[in-house]
């Protein structure tokens, strides 16, 4: 390693928040004259030393609030350190989470070019690689409706597209894949190795060590701001699994889930009727789901499963009420609490321990029952000294297990959740599997979104699979998993075949040169 070149020297390097200095803005201050608790100096990252060479795929793992985050921010420059110091020797390109960057209100080609320009690129290089970036997304006719309109999948896609085909020269990504579907996961997973040929060094942040020990040419284990282990990905993994307590620990390479024994009942608690939800792209419209027709009866986990862009999404958003149905009509029995995405609704100057009161009256729950159960939520939540923290620290699983956790202790009648968990650490995830199987006997129904298909196999009593805004398949979780994964196979080979004989034809050619930022979306 010593003969490689250096492209990253961090010599004892420390990250202190000392909140007691901290500066809040007036909505911050009116609440903590309410809610006021001596906050002390907290070091997220301590005595960090290690050096990364040109040429790796340098793979980081940790628990949530290891401070994994914490160090892509200050690889990236967006924070320096306090003590000791760190040296970069080439141009970053960070994708810290899902979005990151994005302006909601704009258009995804809008923040193509937006996120293009925050990365150093001019309005002219990023129009050569527009193209690329939006074939790479799969966004489709999407990229013109503004990003608030987006799934979480959706926003990953193009994050990642947008820092990955603009030619960077180290790449940090954290967390950045979670939220994307099968195909675009192994997509995007081939796309990494391709940089290592022309970027110096990529530094993927995961919870996957599949994806580690697989992918990455070397890792680093971080816990409690420390690293505890670097070196080869298989050992630094081993450790990584071994530190993980007996009961979350994995098993043949799945989550040890335990399959829900579930007492469903008869009576229904959610009804869907031909629902349909249309969107305005340029001056057509565009379905995002139709003709969707299905019910819930008390006792069941549902499991919505799907590619990114699917629906999925849409439907969570029309059974909380965000949207109003274009078509049709849902009906559901109980109050119904949505976790649509990490960190919804948190007001990222408040700490954790405020946004529980906050989400909590929010979800109309009483001030008294909120105070009742708060240490239960941070208990669940596993984040102790991180609670007292404001959110805009806080790591994307951090937020995850806090938005997971304020939900299900609240105990909802009907609970939807939309990728809310994709970030969590291993431990977290099976905990909240867990609680998810115990919440059929409280909760009247459990609507979950997710990737996993684990998860889907294993927690949920049924699976209802969606392709294009239509639903396909309602029923069996394994029958419906095992049909995802051969269609997500189908569509694979499809795709490569379509682009080999687009790029022979007088509209391929054009395309690739890039002339006209609309072609492809013409032709599509």
């Amino acid at each position: 390693m010593e003969e490689k070149e250096k492209v990253i020297v961090a010599q004892g390097m420390g990250i202190c928040y000392d909140f007691s200095q901290k500066k809040d803005d007036f909505q911050s201050l009116i609440f903590n004259l309410s809610f006021r608790k001596k906050e002390e100096a907290f070091w997220a990252l301590k005595d960090i030393t290690f050096s990364a060479y040109a040429g790796e795929l340098l793979g980081i793992i940790g628990g949530n609030g290891a401070g994994k985050t914490t160090l892509c921010k200050v690889i990236s420059g967006i924070i320096q350190p306090d003590h000791g110091d760190i040296q970069v020797g080439a141009k970053v390109s960070a994708l810290l989470s899902m979005g990151t960057g994005f302006d909601s209100r704009l258009s995804g080609k809008d923040n193509i070019y937006l996120n293009g320009m925050m990365l150093g690129m001019t309005k002219k290089k990023v129009k050569e690689f527009y193209n690329e970036i939006y074939e790479f997304s799969g966004i489709g006719q999407f990229i013109h409706e503004p990003v608030k309109n987006y799934s979480s999948g959706m926003k990953a896609r193009l994050g990642f597209s947008v820092a990955a085909m603009l030619n960077p020269e180290i790449l940090v990504l954290d967390e950045a894949l979670s939220t994307g579907d099968l195909e675009f996961q192994g997509r995007a997973s081939e796309k990494v190795k391709e940089l290592i040929k022309t970027a110096r060094m990529v530094i993927v942040v995961s919870h996957n060590s599949d994806f580690i020990e697989e992918n990455c040419t070397r890792a680093i284990w971080i816990n409690q701001g420390k690293i505890e282990a670097e070196g080869d990905p298989v050992e630094v993994s081993r450790r990584y699994k071994e530190s993980v307590p007996e009961s979350s620990k994995k098993k043949k390479k799945v989550l040890n889930l335990t399959e829900t024994k579930a007492n469903i009942k008869e009576n229904v608690v959610l009804k869907a009727s031909n629902i349909g939800v249309k969107f305005k792209v340029g001056k057509k419209d565009f379905w995002s789901l139709k003709g969707v027709s299905f019910s819930v009866k008390e006792g069941e986990i549902v499991g919505i499963i799907g590619h990114n862009g699917a629906g999925k999404s849409t439907l969570c958003r029309a059974i909380s009420g965000i949207y109003k149905p274009d078509e049709g009509r849902i009906r559901a029995l109980g109050k119904t609490t949505a976790l649509l995405s990490l960190g919804t609704g948190f007001n990222r100057q408040l700490s954790g321990r405020d946004n529980i009161r906050l989400t909590g009256m929010m979800m109309g729950i009483s001030k008294k029952k909120i105070d009742q159960v708060q240490d239960q939520v941070i208990e669940f939540s596993g984040l102790n000294s991180h609670i007292d923290k404001p959110i805009k620290d806080y790591s994307s699983g951090m937020k995850a297990k806090l938005g997971f956790s304020i939900a299900a202790v609240l105990e909802p009648e009907l609970f939807i959740i939309d990728e809310a968990l994709t970030a969590g650490d291993m431990a977290f995830k099976e905990k909240a599997s867990e609680r998810i199987q115990k919440m059929i006997h409280t909760a009247k129904a459990v609507m979950v979104v997710t990737h996993n298909t684990n998860f889907v196999e294993n927690v949920c009593t049924r699976a209802l699979w969606f392709e294009k805004g239509h639903l396909v398949f309602d029923g069996d979780p394994k029958e419906a998993v095992k049909r995802y994964k051969e269609s997500t196979k189908k569509n694979k080979k499809r795709e490569k075949l379509k682009q080999s004989e687009f790029k022979t034809t007088e509209a391929g050619k054009k395309f690739w040169k890039g002339y006209n930022n609309n072609v492809y979306s013409d032709i599509s």
